[in-house]
């Protein structure tokens, strides 16, 4: 059964930083690129970063660049999310996901505010 659980979210000041995790499990991980999605108070979900099966490639959201970085650890099944910089349009629920799997997790709640 493939699962996902984000975690890692939680209220902080607009310009300071969270890091979240994705646990992964149920499939074969190191075979899957890995998305990281958001969906802010009454807008449509969007993709925020993308990485690569081995980790060497990655691509972001234009309003995340240079502030987000996405990594894994392939031997732990685990995505990650470093969100420096916050800004209050970054508030949003976080899930991660293999883009072509229809499963979702529960997603983690990050909330940008002073």
């Amino acid at each position: 059964q493939v699962q996902f659980v984000e975690s890692g979210g939680g209220l902080v000041q607009p310009g300071g930083s969270l890091r979240l995790s994705c646990a992964a499990s149920g499939f074969n991980f190191n075979y899957y690129a890995m998305n990281w999605y958001r969906q802010g108070p009454g807008k449509e979900r969007e993709l925020v970063a993308t990485i690569s099966r081995a980790g060497d490639v990655t691509d972001y959201a234009r309003s995340v660049k240079g502030r987000f970085t996405i990594s894994r650890d392939n031997a732990k099944n685990t995505v990650y999310l470093q969100m420096n910089s916050l800004k209050s349009e970054d508030t949003a629920v976080y899930y991660c996901k293999v883009p072509t799997f229809a499963s979702w997790g529960q997603g983690t709640q990050v909330t940008v505010s002073s």
